[in-house]
């Protein structure tokens, strides 16, 4: 069942492709305690010409007073990349709700985590659960060693090598489209190298302020040899200046256990601005 944990890992890796935020490394109890690792450099989405301090305790926000101008594809991809350094360096803490649903259908077992998160940049985050339903084995064998394994992932391997970056990724662009009401360019993503963590597929940037409104694709090396493909679609929402995940559906087959869905939920953002030590960044994925 190693195998399994590993593979299912995959997903919450991809579920962190845009926000600061930190897996597992002890549960204990109702309280699950965490070390932050370095996530996607895909998350900033204050545009920088829009940066203001809110009220209250420091955040960003967006000024949506005057109308923006449409961005040329070249220059929605250089804010998006530019934004996302900005987050990185912004993003004091937040907090949120996550929801986890994770099920085996060959097996018919499942399971729906759902918890509390509190994140300090940069290395601290805290879940408290709040309620679960289901197989028990999903809970404790598939959810909780799932957040373990990615945090094993994320401590040992060199996040920049992962990051969605021009030095990862060559970018073609799609054209034009729209999803969820946003209007947005669409650049085709293929991975450099054949490196554990990068996918292939395309992201979806708001053809107005650059920010990340979806990414989807595949994994193009599998983390396990049990593991045959492994597929995701994640989705963002823009809080207070900043870009969070907010849906991730991901989708693998095993040869042994067969199929394995996880769908990801985060909601209720409440981050907080503030300055984070160049020497304490995360890195970028």
């Amino acid at each position: 069942m190693r195998s399994l944990f590993i593979f299912l890992a995959v997903f919450v890796f991809l579920a962190g492709l845009a926000c600061a935020q930190t897996p597992f490394t002890v549960v204990s109890g109702s309280i699950v305690e965490v070390v932050p690792w370095p996530v996607v450099s895909t998350i900033d989405l204050s545009a920088p010409s829009s940066l203001a301090a809110g009220p209250g305790r420091g955040m960003l926000s967006l000024d949506t007073s005057v109308a923006m101008p449409r961005m040329s594809p070249d220059l929605a991809l250089a804010t998006y990349q530019e934004r996302a350094e900005q987050q990185r360096a912004q993003l004091a803490a937040y907090s949120a709700s996550t929801v986890i649903r994770a099920e085996l259908l060959d097996t018919e077992q499942s399971g729906e985590y759902e918890l509390e998160r509190h994140y300090v940049a940069p290395r601290t985050l805290e879940f408290k659960a709040v309620r679960f339903s289901g197989d028990k084995f999903v809970k404790t064998s598939v959810i909780n060693h799932l957040l373990q394994s990615e945090v094993d992932h994320l401590q040992k391997d060199d996040l920049s090598l992962t990051a969605l970056t021009p030095a990862n990724y060559k970018f073609s662009y799609k054209g034009g489209s729209d999803v969820d009401g946003h209007v947005v360019h669409v650049f085709q993503v293929k991975p450099r190298k054949q490196r554990a963590g990068l996918f292939k597929g395309r992201v979806y940037l708001d053809a107005y302020n650059g920010s990340l409104v979806r990414a989807e694709g595949s994994v193009v090396k599998s983390p396990s040899f049990f593991v045959k493909n492994v597929e995701f679609v994640q989705d963002y929402a823009d809080v207070s200046g900043f870009t969070f995940p907010a849906h991730v559906h991901s989708e693998a087959r095993a040869r042994i256990v067969g199929r394995a869905v996880v769908d990801i939920y985060q909601r209720n953002y409440q981050p907080i601005a503030g300055p984070v030590q160049a020497r304490q960044q995360i890195p970028t994925m």
